[in-house]
């Protein structure tokens, strides 16, 4: 199945290259005001990672990432320490990473491959499914029912190519009821037969300066005139087209250049899908062609202070690169890190340290930033939103 056989991605490039044609643009109908305590207020940030990090679905990894039975994978999201694993039936599950004897982490490698994961404390160990399978000196500890001492499983679920899952192990918002059918567009990069290539964890502001620049084409002429834009090709427009708080950016002009002048029976994939795909609250997908195509898949977590957060970027390819393609992949890799680190989170870290010393009271979102308004919108309704409410924001949406 190509993408323009996806109705919802068809009628968005149709739509996008209408406009490149006709020379017009949407724009929502007003400058939206956010407080500026909002990127540096404390008590803010702890709702923020309360009511949004640790109540919804994340993205936590590509399936690529962990493909074959036995692998896993060891991440801390807000304080809570993640074990995913494959287990040998190829089903992903995903636990706190704490043994259920003393709470020591039973899995320390950031990725591996394992049978069963012995808790390098006091050697309990335990199953690709949690379960545990043996206490160390058993006779000398005492007799336990080991059916009650697995390790804690999160909720987890593997959609196109993506594993989603919730640090709350008593989560009751459905993964795919929140992903908003959005899943069945990512389903088009057919991501569950890609290459994980490399990953990288950067330093960055408050997560919501850092994912601000996700949000927008607006600043890509200015900011990265010498990088993104060193052949001046790249507009300052995009379009927005939302499932939920999914939000997927197209540039009309790119659109129009790459796709308008061809019939439809021409428009391949690779062009089809380009843009900036974002899953709520910090992904950003966006796709690259060195060395072979690929996409950088920026995973945006807070730190442990509201000026602080780290974002893993992932580099994962179509196809494994061959040895002559895989220098040209490190090179497109590392000139990401270059734009990202040294032009989007310097300039956002300088923006923190402004706003940190009251320099103003607002920060404004113009009429052509309507996927960053969006953004902040979704956020002040999941902080105020009561757990009992969470599942009545995300029912069935067709793109908005």
């Amino acid at each position: 199945m190509t993408a323009m056989e996806n109705p919802d991605i068809a009628r968005v490039m149709r739509h996008s290259v209408q406009h490149a044609r006709d020379n017009t643009y949407e724009l929502v109908d007003e400058i939206l005001k956010v407080p500026a305590s909002n990127y540096t207020d404390p008590a803010r940030f702890k709702l923020e990672v309360d009511r949004i990090f640790r109540r919804l679905p994340l993205m936590l990894a590509p399936s690529c990432e962990i493909p074959n039975p036995g692998d896993f994978k060891t991440m801390d999201v807000c304080g809570v320490p993640v074990l995913l694993t494959r287990g040998q039936d190829g089903k992903v599950r995903s636990f706190i990473n704490s043994c259920t004897h003393r709470g020591t982490n039973v899995a320390t490698a950031p990725t591996g491959n394992a049978r069963r994961f012995t808790c390098p404390y006091h050697g309990w160990t335990f199953g690709q499914d949690g379960a545990l399978l043996a206490v160390a000196a058993a006779a000398d500890f005492g007799e336990v029912d080991k059916s009650c001492l697995s390790l804690k499983a999160l909720p987890v679920a593997e959609r196109a190519g993506l594993i989603f899952g919730s640090i709350d192990p008593k989560s009751t918002l459905d993964i795919d009821d929140f992903l908003c059918g959005y899943d069945a567009l990512l389903e088009a990069f057919n991501f569950k037969d890609w290459h994980f290539f490399s990953s990288r964890t950067l330093r960055g502001p408050n997560w919501k300066i850092a994912y601000d620049g996700y949000l927008d084409f607006y600043h890509l002429p200015v900011l990265h005139k010498d990088t993104l834009n060193a052949t001046g090709m790249l507009g300052n427009r995009a379009h927005y087209h939302a499932w939920g708080p999914h939000q997927r950016l197209v540039a009309p002009d790119r659109a129009a250049r790459e796709l308008g002048t061809r019939p439809e029976s021409e428009w391949t994939d690779d062009l089809v899908l380009n843009g900036v795909w974002t899953i709520f609250p910090s992904i950003s997908i966006a796709s690259f062609n060195g060395g072979g195509r690929g996409v950088m898949i920026s995973q945006l977590l807070p730190g442990e202070a509201v000026g602080e957060s780290w974002t893993r970027q992932i580099y994962i390819m179509e196809k494994k690169p061959s040895e002559d393609q895989e220098a040209a992949a490190h090179e497109q890799f590392a000139f990401l890190e270059v734009v990202v680190r040294d032009e989007d989170y310097d300039t956002g870290l300088r923006q923190q340290r402004a706003l940190d010393h009251g320099t103003l009271d607002v920060v404004l979102f113009g009429r052509n930033e309507g996927g960053a308004q969006a953004f902040h919108k979704w956020t002040d309704k999941l902080i105020a939103a009561a757990d009992e409410e969470l599942p009545a924001l995300f029912p069935p949406l067709a793109a908005e």
